[in-house]
């Protein structure tokens, strides 16, 4: 009861008039007459919350109380309107509630801290509540669910107002590759969750104030604009804005790697997403992203890349230069070592066809559009190794260090720059 009424606290500082429908006694028996419903079908995602592991996740990390609580908090929503602004509300509370055990200001049950894992798998879990709550009044699940991805993923929270503090904007992403082991995390996420709202010294000696979001590793979101919602606000003019963006993600064995291009393409089937989508594009016929505007096949980094790979401890820090294109007037792709050639159509970023390059090309082409002197990029972390053997075994000594040194080295490599 302890932490639900930390929550309320929380709740009642963001909303004010539903404090209310937050207080201890959501941990309570569903109002009479609230209706849920357990045959509402799961996507491919959700659906792996069957496994007791990946439950375990919510269990052990001191979350459960908010998964708990939020089924009796929908039942006390009386129109759509209430609903809207109580699932933004738990939404920034589980957002809040990631943020601070990654940064070490809440019990952290069992699992090491500075794990992305316990939001990734409480999120998903209350978008199962949501989905089974049946109101007697008209909602939008789809739009709720929406809401509630938003809020928890960090879009709707902004940097500070402190006067002469650079501002630097990142993104990570959840983890993926589920279906052959649950039990990944990603470290582009786990280092930006400990970044988000901490303030480092750059290069020059002046202080620049971090703020990041999390990413669904899903190409639905993508179409529905996802990146662009993220970043644009940091984009444009305004108290928002920042002087550096970048996207973060999982990338190559042992090293971390600054993406010189991203391509416009995709082309990764016939892996999926998580959600078991496929692109649409393979590398002989890679296909445009849905709902893109107007742009250029490639797209290259403005990042400081010089400073950031002089960071070579305890991994190297390399610039990847590579792309895959069809040259103008083949139809075959060609794999080109030192970037586009003139006329080309994109088959592949330095970052592959996936959502990575993605998040690269989408963020990239609007910060070409609207701040065009702003240093922009993606960064790919080595791939996260450690997990123990034993397959009911969720954590090992060797997986927290190395999750904690990526991340370290996440904030060396920002720290680096001038601006």
């Amino acid at each position: 009861m302890t932490c639900l009424r930390r929550v309320a606290g929380l709740a009642a500082a963001l909303t004010g008039t539903l404090a209310a429908l937050l207080t201890p006694a959501v941990a309570q028996a569903a109002p009479a007459g609230c209706r849920t419903s357990a045959t509402v079908p799961l996507d491919a995602e959700q659906s792996r919350l069957q496994d007791a592991r990946t439950a375990a996740f919510t269990e052990r990390s001191g979350l459960g109380e908010l998964l708990g609580g939020f089924p009796s908090a929908l039942c006390e929503a009386r129109n759509a309107r209430q609903a809207q602004r109580l699932v933004d509300t738990w939404g920034r509370t589980l957002w809040q509630a990631g943020l601070d055990r990654a940064q070490g200001r809440r019990p952290s049950g069992e699992l090491p801290a500075g794990d992305d894992r316990p939001l990734y798998w409480t999120r998903l879990a209350m978008t199962v509540r949501l989905a089974q709550w049946q109101p007697r009044f008209d909602v939008d699940h789809a739009a709720l669910r929406a809401r509630f991805e938003d809020a928890s993923r960090g879009l709707d929270d902004g940097f500070g107002s402190a006067p002469g503090v650079r501002r630097i904007f990142l993104s990570g992403f959840d983890p993926f590759g589920l279906d052959v082991e649950p039990r990944r995390a990603n470290p582009s996420g786990a280092a930006v969750l400990r970044l988000h709202g901490q303030r480092i010294t750059l290069a020059d000696g002046s202080a620049a104030e971090v703020r990041a979001v999390v990413l669904p590793v899903r190409y639905g979101d993508f179409d529905g604009g996802i990146a662009e919602r993220a970043f644009a606000p940091h984009l444009r003019p305004g108290r928002q804005s920042a002087d550096l963006i970048t996207s973060i993600s999982q990338g190559y064995p042992g090293k971390f790697t600054l993406e010189e291009w991203a391509g416009r393409a995709r082309s990764a089937d016939p892996a999926t997403d998580n959600v078991a989508a496929l692109s649409g594009g393979t590398t002989e016929h890679p296909v445009d992203a849905p709902g893109l505007a107007p742009g250029p096949q490639f797209v290259r980094t403005t990042l400081p890349v010089d400073a950031m790979t002089s960071v070579q401890q305890p991994f190297p820090v390399l610039l990847n230069t590579f792309v895959t294109e069809i040259p103008a007037g083949a139809t075959a792709p060609v794999f080109r070592p030192d970037g586009p050639t003139p006329g080309s159509r994109a088959v592949s970023g330095g970052g592959g066809g996936y959502l990575s390059n993605e998040v690269a090309y989408r963020s990239n082409r609007l910060r070409m559009l609207l701040a065009p002197d702003l240093p922009g990029g993606h960064l790919h972390t080595p791939v996260l190794t450690g997990l123990p053997a034993d397959p009911n075994r969720l954590t090992a000594p060797e997986f927290e260090q190395n999750e904690a040194a990526i991340g370290d080295e996440v904030r060396a490599i920002l720290s680096t720059v001038r601006l």
